[in-house]
């Protein structure tokens, strides 16, 4: 049997598989009660602009509670409609034709249509734009309104992954001829209408009443997002109920959640990945020799045990993770030998290495730890690292992208493509190796011919070669792959199936949560 995409997510193979202790979660939803939930990944430069959106407080507040995208991705992996109810492709899956859902509106009353889709899309490509969408926009070269619920668009090249890309949490709709409005107030199209929004602090929406999802999604009359950035802060916040969930546990702490009678701890295997990134266009790390030394420097295992304390698993230098339809489990994996990290400085012509690591807790929890590890296992090869211990405000603006190695954790995506593209092709705005055409010519074309091409097969042959170069070239140490592990009082109840994209049931506990 050939397993298309749809088939392989739907059957299991990628869904979020959840690990709950405490109350049976199987009750019919009911409506009624407000979530509380404290969340980190909060900034006091946050805005309902969702071209700026990195973490999951402003995820799970936009495009999980206030605004919609024109698809979704359902917890069990597959895609879905959300303001598109379905969509068509020419046979080179150049040109898609999405068909728009009638009959919903705005917060403030306007009618939802194709005008509103075009323009919400060209914001990301606007002049002086700083989207992480971007890439995705810019390959569309024409979009045009068939009829008010009909939109039409046309890419450089064919790719069969278009659909999913349509749900990428920047790709926000908002009301045409107001969107500088829509990103003040937070004026979308979802569930839940802004109250109150006070920036890096907390958010309160409360239910609309006859939304287009109806009754099945939407359970609580109110939810407040409390941004705690601090993980004892979140903890603390939740064992003593002024919280009902919490994302991100740390570890340290997991036995004192779990002796709670009152609490479950959620844990879902997707593709988040903790790395280490250094930017390719910078000495030394412009030596692929370098690269490859710190390659095998590093005590995979032992960051799995000692910082993730066996929640994940061992991580490959490819972001493509056991969640991902063409993961290369094939490849051989690479394990820490100094002998060989002290050959590849020989071969850059160095006896030894001195280096900078940038880390904090912002980027991940027990980035520190993390680095100290690696700096205790790098002596070994030459390597000698100083961990530079940054501040976790303002660390994605000031640390990551910027200086030339740091601690980073991304999510990882549903597509290969969507993974591919948004982090390592050549010129994207989170491209946080800077590792491009000159250094990755043959994995910056295998990127563009895999896109476009509809036969599974000859697609899997492309992606494995793919995460082979850059296991073996690229700029980003990805150590290990993370479960997402958060923690829920027993007052809420949710679905068997949690979804793994992102943390807190792909941000959206708001949709599919309810009071137990």
């Amino acid at each position: 049997m050939t397993l298309s995409r749809r088939t392989l997510l739907t059957t299991g193979a990628a869904a979020g598989v959840l690990a709950a202790s405490g109350l049976p979660l199987r009750a019919a939803p009911k409506r009624g009660g407000r979530l509380r939930a404290g969340l980190g990944g909060a900034n006091t430069s946050d805005s309902w602009d969702g071209r700026t959106h990195s973490d999951i407080f402003m995820i799970a507040s936009a495009q999980g509670a206030v605004f919609d995208g024109l698809t979704e991705i359902a917890a069990d992996g597959s895609l879905k409609g959300e303001l598109a109810e379905s969509w068509e492709a020419t046979s080179d899956a150049k040109t898609w034709t999405f068909n728009l859902r009638q009959g919903v509106t705005f917060h403030n009353g306007k009618a939802f249509g194709a005008d509103d889709v075009i323009e919400s899309l060209q914001m990301h490509v606007a002049e002086g734009a700083k989207s992480a969408a971007k890439p995705i926009v810019s390959a569309i070269t024409e979009m045009k309104k068939i009829t008010d619920h009909q939109v039409q668009f046309t890419l450089e090249a064919g790719n069969a992954d278009f659909p999913y890309l349509m749900s990428d949490y920047h790709l926000l709709m908002y009301p045409a001829g107001q969107i500088e409005e829509a990103i003040a107030k937070g004026i979308g199209t979802g569930l839940y209408a802004v109250q109150s929004f006070e920036p890096g602090v907390r958010m309160v929406a409360k239910r609309v009443d006859s939304h287009y999802k109806g009754d099945a999604a939407g359970h609580f009359d109110e939810i407040e997002y409390i941004a705690i950035n601090d993980n004892n802060a979140r903890m603390n916040a939740l064992l003593t109920g002024q919280v009902d969930a919490i994302n991100r546990i740390d570890f340290k702490s997991e036995a004192l959640l779990k002796a709670n009678p009152m609490l479950r701890i959620q844990e879902v295997t997707g593709n988040q990945h903790y790395t280490f990134p250094m930017l390719t266009n910078v000495a030394p790390f412009n030596d692929a020799n370098v690269r490859k030394a710190l390659k095998y420097g590093i005590n995979r295992q032992e960051l799995v045990d000692k910082v993730l304390q066996g929640h994940g698993r061992v991580g490959n230098d490819t972001p493509i993770g056991p969640a991902n339809q063409y993961f290369n489990d094939e490849m051989e994996q690479l394990a820490y030998d100094p002998d060989k990290a002290k050959h590849y400085l020989k071969q850059a012509g160095m006896d030894s290495l001195d280096i900078d690591l940038s880390a904090s807790n912002a980027a991940f929890e027990g980035a520190v730890d993390a680095a100290q590890l690696f700096q205790a296992s790098a002596k070994g090869g030459g390597i000698n690292i100083n961990v530079v211990q940054e501040p976790a405000d303002g660390y994605w603006s000031n640390v990551w992208l910027k200086k030339p190695f740091c601690a980073c954790y991304w999510s990882g995506r549903a597509t290969e493509d969507w993974m591919f593209s948004t982090a390592y092709e050549t010129g994207v705005p989170w491209n946080d190796s800077q590792w491009d055409g000159d250094d990755s010519a043959r994995f910056q074309e295998l990127l563009i011919s895999a896109r476009a091409e509809l036969d599974s097969a000859k697609r899997r042959e492309q992606y494995y070669e793919m995460q082979q170069i850059l296991r073996d070239e690229g700029g980003v140490l990805v150590p290990m792959f993370a479960n997402y592990v958060q923690a829920v009082s027993n007052k809420i109840a949710n679905p068997d199936t949690v979804g793994n994209l992102w943390q807190m049931d792909n941000a959206r506990m708001a949709e599919r949560w309810w009071m137990a």
